[in-house]
């Protein structure tokens, strides 16, 4: 390779070089600008958590005070109150008096507890994010100045490298050099050999003398040029292994410094961030968890306090109360006029006759009111039943409504359509008031049955007594033609021995030839149920019964019995509803007949229509 190319060649790797070492100080410049920017951040993120604790603060101690102004306001009320002076006396209390109380108290209690959270956002959470924005800015400076150490140390590592591999480089040029001249005169010693080697008797004495004077010349040029091209190519060696020990060097330290000491660094600015911030946001989760528990505590006793509502022993207290007003009146005595000492029945000949047709005609009207008042009770007690339904219904929960998605969005605000949509609301206080007209109309009526029965009953009893046992006696062996005869039970049908056809999962036409019987009776008997007991209740054939007396009440139908006669009123309604059911369904050829089933749908759409249309 000619000088000129192997010097361009070297200034090619030297630019390289120079480009390498440039891209490194670009590297280093930028890696102090991201720690910069990521303290920079992690200050403005811990000075926005300080400003949203601050705020939070804020309302909360505003929450508190109105709270606190809340339960006042309505604690100012009740003080001068009866039923205050009773909790202050006793705290026997009324169970909806008390839920109002314990409602009020965990307001308070809210109140001091939301007062506490903010004091601890104040004084605890926001200083401890405070020291973190010190600590962290003061890691920044210090990882900052280790940090230029390093650059400071690197920069001269590939300084060094750059001057060893200079050194190298004049060394090496300086050996090519010395062993062109070398070969140069390596070459004319060669031709002067040469010429010496030509036959002597030709040339004359002086210029052999000339000759020999010019070998020696080149010989001695020789050997400073050989001595020369061993010097230098000796110190070529050294700055080559020089170079080559700093190379590896110089990569070594790089590849340190990027792999772990980048990576130290990086760990001297995290020092102690992390956790510090675990830490104070933990602070944040134990107020929070614990204000929550101690939310839950005081909805715990007022949850306790919901269970113990009960209307039975409130009515008690509530009598217990006032007992000057529900305090039975004294019995009113006789009094007697102008000196008539009877106070008794007088049941003497003249009047006795009639006294017994009276206790006759008495005895006849209270056996027929009393039936008549017992079927209004029991519809009453029905109707009661499917109010307590109604009222009692679990559309309470509202979990739906707190249901918070994945993302970032806030509640969920649909409400279920199930009991908390309006229409569904209203409908359901629309049968409820329905129902309750109903009941308070059965209710009056057995109220008032009841009190011509109890005024009727005393007369009856008084008049017993006075006519004694034995024109009771007599009484009882022959009724009175006016007095109304024993209801009689329900019919029962004969027993299934006497025909063959299946009741369940039976041919209906084919069992009522066999039977005889134009309606079947677990039909006749279940409506005729249903009729008395079921009108009223809400869930009728939708709502399963017991799975035992369904089976009980079949197996009795099964048998030729009638298990649902008058004296046997006590079956469930959803059991009684689930064996018709059970029966219906199991007949072979269905009521629909399955023919026909096309048809009762094709009508069905024709409704449809017709009502859209």
């Amino acid at each position: 390779m000619s000088t000129p190319s192997r010097f361009k060649k070297d200034k090619e790797i030297i630019a390289e070089y120079e480009s390498q070492v440039k891209e490194i100080r670009a590297q280093l410049v930028e890696q102090q600008k991201c720690l910069e920017q990521q303290t920079e951040m992690r200050v403005q993120l811990l000075q926005d958590l300080q400003d949203f604790f601050r705020k939070k603060a804020e309302i909360e101690t505003d929450y508190s005070r109105n709270l606190e102004k809340l339960a006042e306001r309505f604690m100012a009320k009740t003080r001068s109150t009866k039923d205050h002076q009773q909790y202050k006396k006793d705290q026997n209390l009324l169970s909806p008096v008390n839920c109002w109380y314990l409602l009020l108290n965990q307001v308070r209690r809210e109140s001091k507890d939301h007062a506490t959270l903010s004091d601890i956002y104040l004084n605890n959470v926001i200083m401890r994010f405070m020291q973190i924005s010190e600590d962290s800015t003061r890691m920044f400076k210090k990882s900052k100045e280790i940090a230029f150490q390093l650059h400071e140390d690197l920069m001269k590592v590939l300084n060094e490298l750059y001057t060893v591999m200079k050194t190298y480089h004049m060394y090496h040029a300086e050996s090519i050099s010395a062993e062109s001249k070398l070969k140069e005169a390596e070459k004319q010693e060669e031709k002067q050999i040469g010429r010496s080697g030509d036959p002597v008797f030709h040339i004359r004495l002086e210029e052999r003398h000339q000759r020999r004077s010019s070998v020696k010349k080149i010989e001695k040029m020789k050997e400073k040029r050989q001595a020369k091209y061993s010097e230098n190519k000796l110190k070529s060696i050294k700055a080559r292994n020089e170079y080559l020990l700093t190379l590896e060097a110089t990569n070594a330290s790089v590849f340190k410094y990027y792999i772990h000491d980048l990576s130290d660094l990086i760990d001297c600015c995290d020092l102690g961030y992390h956790a510090s911030l675990n830490r104070a946001l933990r602070t944040y989760l134990s107020a929070e968890y614990n204000l929550e528990t101690s939310r839950h505590e005081g909805l715990d006793i007022i949850e306790n306090a919901v269970d113990n509502l009960e209307p039975r022993s409130d009515k008690q207290r509530f009598m217990e109360m006032y007992p000057a007003a529900f305090c039975p009146p004294m019995k009113f005595e006789f009094q007697s006029h102008m000196g008539d000492e009877v106070c008794q029945v007088s049941a003497q000949q003249p009047v006795q006759a009639e006294l017994m047709l009276r206790y006759q005609q008495l005895q006849s009207r209270l056996a027929t009111l009393k039936i008549e008042n017992e079927e209004v009770k029991k519809t009453t007690e029905a109707t009661l039943q499917t109010i307590q339904d109604m009222v009692t219904i679990e559309d309470y929960d509202v979990s739906e409504c707190f249901q918070h998605s994945r993302s970032t969005e806030s509640v969920k605000s649909t409400v279920s359509e199930t009991y908390l949509s309006k229409p569904s609301i209203a409908k359901r206080r629309a049968n409820q008031q329905e129902t309750e007209q109903f009941y308070f109309m059965k209710l009056r009526e057995y109220l008032e049955g009841s009190n011509l029965i109890t005024k009727l009953q005393a007369k009856h009893d008084l008049l017993q007594r006075t006519l004694g046992e034995g024109h009771r006696a007599e009484y009882m062996t022959t009724r009175p033609p006016n007095v109304p005869p024993k209801p009689q039970k329900h019919r029962k049908s004969r027993p299934r021995s006497q025909y063959n056809a299946k009741l369940f999962n039976g041919d209906l036409e084919t069992f009522i030839k066999d039977s005889g019987q134009i309606i079947p009776l677990i039909v006749e008997s279940c409506i005729r149920f249903i009729n008395l007991y079921g009108l009223q209740h809400q869930g009728i054939f939708r709502v399963s019964g017991s799975q035992v007396e369904v089976n009980d009440i079949k197996n009795s139908f099964e048998r030729g019995e009638n298990p649902l006669a008058d004296d046997q009123s006590n079956r469930d309604i959803n059991s009684v509803a689930g064996v018709l059911k059970l029966y219906f369904r199991g007949l072979e050829n269905p009521l629909f007949p399955k023919e026909r089933f096309n048809d009762l749908i094709s009508c069905v759409s024709d409704e449809t229509e017709v009502q859209r249309g």
